[in-house]
């Protein structure tokens, strides 16, 4: 009897030694197993291969099981790891849920509000509309990043995104803002120096300007031009729609921006090979935002300074960026707004 109560004793303080496992080590494990390699993970994370190695071997000892197989390819989720994530994940919501109660509790009529978005409408669309929008709510703080990578709403990265794909977590309430119509442009430098093509066939005598960016479908500019591979045409390759914006108003060659560009502007020609793509503009939130008096204020404007029925460069159809100057002209003078301010030197 004595060595049974002995063999429990010990099996109770196993588990209650498993339990002592650190939430931080458990968040590190959903990033091993998101990037699938301590490398991209530890760069994620800001931290050493080592430290995240070591934290990781330390999560094992303490629940009693390998998370993963490690092998020169990458980490992959053992049965028990497979076992284990979901629950973790679960946990992680319910986490950023507290916080996010936290956030949409205090304050609700003031006080900040994270909005992510994509490079070129953060810049160029709602910057300009943002001072506006301050002078009226004065007590809102819009927190504003425009970068290419995709902010995780569900993980707290922001509080409010605007992305090129939809989001599918259920958590998260999902609205389409409009669409970005991609067309080429070049500089009227370009253009008197070198012409333009008139046809597809006449595009390898010219150079592209090409984004390369999360979010960006890398394979589009050569489906779009019916082209195997765009090996030799490229003169200029970035990871910002900025920089492409720049590079084709200094005559660096042919590149594709949203028809709003030219509508809001900017001194650029169409290029009409007859062909051209469309990127839709999704916004998200979290369902516990819906509570929050400024996340609404927030959202609603975001709505409205993209609504297509007034500003038809977010239409569905495709309007050929000529035709949008005149029909965008009065909505730009509605804002306040004196034009375009071009990169090229006067």
């Amino acid at each position: 009897m004595q060595q049974l109560l002995h063999r429990g004793a010990a099996m109770m303080q196993h588990r209650e030694e498993s339990l002592d496992a650190s939430w931080d080590d458990l968040k590190l494990f959903l990033a091993c197993a998101k990037y699938k390699s301590f490398r991209n993970a530890a760069e994620e994370l800001g931290l050493t291969s080592t430290t995240l190695m070591r934290r990781i071997d330390r999560l094992e000892e303490s629940i009693g099981c390998k998370l993963f197989l490690r092998d020169q390819s990458g980490l992959t989720l053992s049965d028990e790891g497979t076992a284990m994530i979901a629950d973790v994940a679960h946990m992680e919501r319910h986490a950023f849920n507290v916080f996010r109660r936290a956030s949409r509790s205090s304050n609700n009529t003031s006080g900040t509000v994270r909005v992510a978005v994509t490079e070129g409408p953060g810049n160029f669309w709602i910057l300009p509309r943002l001072i506006d929008f301050q002078k009226t709510y004065r007590r809102i703080t819009v927190d504003l990043r425009c970068a290419m990578e995709q902010a995780d709403v569900a993980r707290l990265e922001s509080d409010i995104a605007i992305q090129l794909e939809p989001p599918t977590n259920p958590d998260l309430i999902v609205a389409k803002l409009g669409r970005l119509h991609i067309y080429p442009f070049v500089s009227k430098e370009y253009e008197n120096l070198y012409g333009v093509p008139a046809t597809l066939a006449e595009l390898k005598d010219h150079r592209i300007i090409k984004q390369s960016a999360p979010q960006v479908d890398d394979g589009a500019y050569a489906r779009v031009l019916g082209l195997k591979s765009l090996e030799g045409i490229v003169g200029i390759k970035t990871n910002s729609s900025v920089g492409v914006l720049y590079a084709i108003e200094r005559g660096a060659g042919i590149g594709f921006l949203p028809t709003v560009s030219i509508a809001l502007g900017a001194p650029l020609i169409a290029v009409d090979l007859g062909v051209s793509h469309h990127a839709d503009l999704w916004l998200t939130y979290h369902k516990e935002f819906r509570a929050s008096e400024r996340h609404k204020i927030v959202v609603d404007w975001l709505k409205k300074i993209f609504d297509p029925k007034t500003y038809p460069c977010f239409r569905d159809e495709f309007i050929h960026p000529n035709a949008l100057v005149p029909m965008m002209t009065a909505a730009r003078e509605g804002f306040g707004l004196t034009g375009y301010v071009a990169a090229t030197p006067a």
